[in-house]
């Protein structure tokens, strides 16, 4: 990326920035996602109450510090961490190391079948179990966790409600064929069904 290119993104992000908005990275290691564009948008979003939520790639874990969130899947923790995740006490352990090298305020580890877990800055950890009944298609669990998990943080929900509706969202999308999107409608069903918040 050009500093140029850079220079003209965080200007449509300044543009477009209001108070109480989410911002998603989603970095797929094409080069986007540089240093100087992650320095530009904590500047922008900093004391904003900016919910800044990346979805990363292992390569770059240097670029996402004191980011609100990050969502490793728990092979890219394992790699992130130096910790290979065997059992719940290996998990926390990598967990909170991700916690402390980046100085984020929460790491959600997505874990397939076995669910989540996110780790919050205070030291509280939370298991949500996974909840697919059926399992077709896992393409884009991951995605469905970070949009809803992001937009439950920014509509007012706790961590720990907006991982719950995250769960929920993702069993749905595992349970179609191919990529899919969840329906309000389905997810408040879903969520009247779990009586889980």
């Amino acid at each position: 990326m050009s500093e140029a290119s850079i220079k003209k993104i965080l200007a449509t992000f300044e543009e477009q920035l209001n108070p109480g908005d989410a911002i998603v990275i989603a970095d797929y290691g094409k080069g986007v996602v540089t240093q100087s564009l992650m320095d530009g948008i904590r500047s922008l979003t900093r004391g904003s109450g900016t919910i800044l939520v990346v979805d990363p790639k292992v390569q770059n874990l240097a670029l996402y510090k004191e980011v609100t969130v990050i969502t490793p899947n728990n092979n890219e923790a394992q790699l992130m961490s130096g910790i290979q995740i065997e059992d719940d006490q290996s998990l926390r352990r990598a967990g909170a190391r991700l916690l402390e090298e980046l100085g984020c305020q929460m790491v959600l580890i997505t874990q397939g079948d076995k669910g989540m877990t996110l780790f919050e800055g205070d030291g509280q950890t939370t298991q949500i179990r996974t909840v697919a009944r059926k399992v077709f298609d896992v393409s884009g669990a991951g995605d469905t966790v970070t949009g809803t998990f992001t937009l439950a943080l920014a509509a007012g929900l706790t961590a720990r409600q907006a991982a719950v509706l995250a769960n929920l969202a993702a069993g749905i999308v595992v349970g179609e064929v191919g990529t899919a999107t969840v329906p309000a409608a389905k997810l408040k069903d879903v969520l009247a069904d779990s009586k889980l918040l």
